[in-house]
């Protein structure tokens, strides 16, 4: 239960008092802020507490927008003020100096007209306190001085439907062509539906994650009848997936598990798929288990290339450009920003083309298009974001730094050399952490593919991809194009796994690496996710008990030197369930401890 500490006198006909109750607020009254302070001290200090004016007048919703959201420790609107736990010292603090100030006034001093709410977040705004304040829109929040503008306000929150508004949004700001126009549309009544029902955003997830499982079921059949049910259960599930940020969003129910389920299911849902389609195709009699792998290595090294861009331009300073200004050109014109949006094969049109394409062609061909089109709008993307790296002149932080060094996910080999690499490095050019990160990975991907299966050859190329891959970290990652250090890293690992299974050319190789790949992609994605929520990089001990991305390709390249190709496909299954066992352990420790951030992505474009 949370606390609302209403001050001054309650007006006649108000509805704060029941909209307050409403949103789980048990509802006390002082007649100033030193009473207010007083009854503060007596709430548990595990509760939200909330100081509210009597007299404000506003809309439901922008109460639950004030003092609802979780992910805040401070929040304020008009007239209301609300801290978790962690910012109850500071509300504390300047609860007591707003009441110092008004009790040191000259005798006879007339009561400040302002509201006592925000005279107190003036106070957290002086003392340096981080208040969220949430955009409002047309939501009505206000306090009014006298009748006549109280019942102005009023009027106001009578004209505006605060459910239209809620239900609106619910629905991200930015979102895909195929999401905005053939999911939102009923996604987000569907949200509603499950918030009057007491569901939460997770046991959607939940739902989604299961359907996508069934999907994957179907598919794997390798009927006619399997591959329809599991292309319409794909797109169930993509519904769900759309619902369960819209409910999130609706009712406020951010967590930490849910910031955890949110960021890793869509994968999860997406590769599973990719595995049913690839048994059902084994079921007809084709062996489709590498373009699985392939698209599987596409996508995430796509996202890489998202997120490596993205943390490396995070807080850069004079992050301007040529492309960039041309990019906001085009935005500005209606139909080149759904074009634009469509052609990086969002998640919203990817899924639907696997959807369509399941249920009306073969695995074969709907891996086909998969690939064309995630090659397309990989280089689309890539291309358009170097092109902006190389024409501005951006200073990158310390920060951006490491988080790129955190995503390049060196292990205890490269740790060991880039000690003795780093003078060198430093008087090597600019684009030379880029360009080594890629020539290496090119070596040895390139020498497991054009090598006979258990030849020597990998196990050199991947000896100086450990070289190449200590003097690309070597120095800090701030160059123009050192963001493109962790794709190539994560490209030339996978990558290997991808052409020695398939060299090994025995059953079960392919399927075995497909299992290998989503265990370490799983650990990448867990790595993005805790550096955008501020809480560092997986642990050191993690990395270094996975043996990084180099020790990794090595390991792999001498396991195919030194068995059979059966025994190295029993290898790589070992491999992948003893990495898919660490990982998943850590990250499900860290995600539901009361230490992991809410992650709310708003605008995941893939």
């Amino acid at each position: 239960m949370s606390t609302a500490i209403l001050t001054g006198q309650p007006v006649p006909g108000s509805s704060l008092e029941g909209d307050l109750r409403s949103l789980g607020f048990d509802v006390r009254t002082a007649s100033g802020i030193a009473e207010a302070g007083a009854l503060l001290a007596g709430v548990p200090a595990g509760q939200r507490v909330a100081v509210v004016d009597a007299r404000f007048v506003g809309h439901a919703h922008a109460l639950r927008l004030g003092l609802t959201d979780p992910r805040f420790p401070l929040s304020a609107i008009p007239g209301a003020v609300t801290a978790q736990p962690a910012g109850r010292q500071a509300l504390i603090r300047a609860m007591a100096r707003e009441n110092s100030a008004a009790g040191a006034g000259p005798a006879g001093a007339t009561v400040l007209a302002d509201s006592p709410a925000d005279r107190v977040v003036t106070a957290l705004d002086a003392e340096g306190a981080d208040v969220h304040r949430p955009e409002l829109g047309s939501l009505v929040a206000t306090v009014p001085g006298d009748p006549q503008t109280r019942n102005e306000a009023r009027q106001a929150v009578a004209a505006v439907d605060d459910e239209a508004v809620r239900l609106k949004s619910a629905v991200k700001a930015r979102d895909g062509f195929f999401t905005t126009y053939f999911i939102s549309p009923y996604s987000r009544y569907i949200a509603r539906w499950c918030a009057r029902r007491g569901l939460t955003p997770n046991q959607v997830t939940t739902a989604s994650l299961i359907t996508a499982l069934i999907a994957a079921g179907c598919a794997a059949t390798g009927t006619r009848g399997g591959f329809v049910a599991a292309g319409a259960l794909l797109l169930a599930s993509f519904v769900l997936d759309c619902t369960d940020g819209q409910l999130a969003r609706y009712s406020l129910q951010y967590s930490t598990l849910g910031a955890w389920l949110d960021a890793t299911f869509d994968r999860a849902k997406e590769y599973a798929y990719y595995a049913g389609l690839a048994l059902g195709a084994a079921r007809g009699g084709d062996d489709v288990w590498a373009l699985a792998l392939g698209a599987m290595v596409l996508q995430t090294c796509r996202h890489v290339v998202d997120f490596s861009f993205n943390e490396a331009n995070h807080d850069a300073t004079a992050n301007t450009s040529p492309t960039a200004a041309l990019s906001d050109k085009l935005d500005s014109v209606g139909w080149t920003v759904w074009l634009r949006r469509m052609i990086v094969l969002p998640i919203g049109e990817r899924w639907a083309m696997i959807a369509v394409l399941t249920a009306v062609t073969t695995p074969r061909i709907t891996f086909y298009a998969l690939l064309v089109g995630c090659a397309f709008a990989a280089t689309y993307t890539t291309a358009g974001r170097v092109l902006r790296s190389l024409t501005r002149k951006a200073k990158r932080t310390d920060r951006a730094a490491r988080a790129l060094a955190d995503l390049a996910d060196s292990g205890p080999l490269v740790q060991a050399l880039t000690g003795p690499l780093k003078n060198p490095a430093r008087r090597l050019p600019g684009f030379t952490a880029p360009a080594v990160a890629l020539l290496g990975g090119l070596a040895v991907v390139a020498t497991a593919l054009l090598t006979g299966f258990g030849g020597p050859w990998t196990i050199v190329a991947a000896g100086g991809y450990v070289l190449t891959s200590a003097l690309a970290v070597a120095r800090p990652l701030k160059g123009a194009l050192d963001w493109l250090v962790p794709p190539f890293l994560r490209a030339a690992e996978y990558g290997t796994v991808l052409a020695l299974a398939a060299k090994a050319d025995v059953n079960g190789a392919l399927p075995a690496a497909y299992g290998l790949v989503a265990a370490v992609a799983y650990h990448h994605y867990d790595t993005v996710y805790r550096i955008r929520g501020n809480a560092g990089a997986s642990p050191r001990w993690l990395v270094r008990a996975i043996g990084g991305h180099e020790g990794r390709t090595l390991a792999v390249a001498v396991l195919a030197a030194v068995l059979t190709a059966s025994q190295f496909t029993v290898a790589l299954t070992v491999l992948a369930v003893a990495v898919a066992l660490v990982v998943l352990v850590e990250s499900i420790r860290f995600w539901a401890s009361t230490g992991a951030p809410a992650v709310h992505d708003e605008g995941e474009p893939a």
